[in-house]
């Protein structure tokens, strides 16, 4: 339970792939101009971190070395695939406001990576922590940031107005406000790792 929970804590603080590992930026650029949004994303690609790590974990032993990626890759698309349809069926807006970027989990590095890097190493209890972690620590890390887009950009969150005559300056929810929330964020864990030291 001890290495479960190591595990499962480090893609939260120790490893964050956004703010740490630097991993997946492009959706969480892409995506994070709304709470709803950043949730949505985070939770498919914690669906798909889940379901392969787990597959690739059991099938590890069974893969040839010369396509383990192509194999991991198929795994990675199968659960992409049912993260698209459930998407389209149940939640329409949601799937439209995301457009590209849920086909587009199949090469995130964060998932490809943890294939890679872990679940192909290492049995399916260990897998799954590890899988949870990230996926905790990716959502955690969206939504810290499409909340401070969002309510800077529009002067709402989750689609409420906060305070009454705030005057949002729009750059926030442009591409440039992305970089540069995300900049002033990676520059603030970076600080406090350091503080740490």
């Amino acid at each position: 339970m001890k290495k479960f929970f190591k595990e499962f804590s480090k893609g939260i603080f120790k490893e964050n792939p956004t703010f740490v590992l630097a991993l997946g930026l492009c959706p969480t650029l892409a995506v994070s101009v709304s709470l709803l949004n950043g949730l949505g994303m985070g939770i498919a690609a914690t669906f798909v971190l889940l379901g392969s790590n787990i597959i690739i974990s059991l099938i590890r032993n069974f893969i040839p070395e010369k396509i383990r990626i192509p194999c991991f890759i198929v795994v990675i698309a199968t659960f992409v695939t049912v993260v698209e349809m459930l998407m389209k069926a149940y939640s329409p807006g949601l799937d439209r406001a995301l457009g590209i970027y849920i086909p587009l989990i199949v090469v995130n590095c964060i998932v490809l990576g943890r294939a890679e890097a872990y679940a192909s190493k290492n049995n399916v209890f260990n897998s799954l922590s590890d899988a949870l972690g990230m996926g905790i620590g990716f959502i955690w890390a969206l939504l810290l940031i499409s909340g401070i887009r969002e309510f800077l950009g529009s002067g709402k969150l989750y689609g409420y107005k906060l305070i009454k005559g705030f005057k949002p300056p729009a750059i926030f929810i442009l591409p440039a406000g992305a970089l540069l929330v995300i900049g002033l964020l990676l520059g603030f864990f970076s600080l406090l790792k350091e503080k740490r030291k």
